[in-house]
């Protein structure tokens, strides 16, 4: 069976409506996940960004939330996911803000793309304490035995 992750905001490749950027609420959408592989002990999720700061000359990934060990059983993440809903045991990183939670999407100049990437782990991560990106996904090395990209785009009003 293969992972699927969707959301009710948006379709795969489709617009992020307005509530879940820096231009109204700024929450995180829902997610629904499914088809786990076997032998799933964790989940983690990063959602970035790798058109900053401009999509025609991009120049670094904009990270914009970094969970990790979701519990298996949790079957997705609600609207307006904080620290206090998160699934029990859930470990949350840091983003590209400097603080932990769901940043949403601000871009300064074009239509970017955003990627939420689920991946289904072999094992429970240690306490990373707040680790970023890069260090997630070091600690995730030759752990991973799936993972799904839910894509949506963005481009601010002028």
């Amino acid at each position: 069976m293969t992972i699927k992750l969707a959301s009710t905001a948006f379709k795969h490749n489709g617009e992020i409506p307005p509530p879940y950027t820096c231009d109204d609420r700024d929450i995180s959408p829902d997610l629904s996940w499914s088809g786990l592989p076997a032998g799933t002990q964790s989940l983690a999720l990063i959602v970035d960004d790798p058109d900053a700061p401009d999509p025609a000359a991009p120049r670094t990934t904009w990270v914009h939330w970094v969970l990790y060990n979701i519990p298996p059983a949790a079957n997705g993440l609600e609207q307006a996911t904080g620290r206090d809903a998160l699934p029990a045991g859930t470990g949350e990183g840091v983003n590209d803000w400097g603080r932990t939670g769901y940043g949403g999407p601000c871009p300064p100049v074009g239509r970017h793309r955003y990627f939420f990437k689920l991946y289904a782990l072999d094992t429970t991560l240690p306490d990373l304490g707040k680790p970023d990106k890069s260090d997630l996904l070091r600690a995730m090395e030759g752990h991973i035995l799936e993972q799904v990209e839910l894509v949506g785009t963005y481009q601010r009003s002028a």
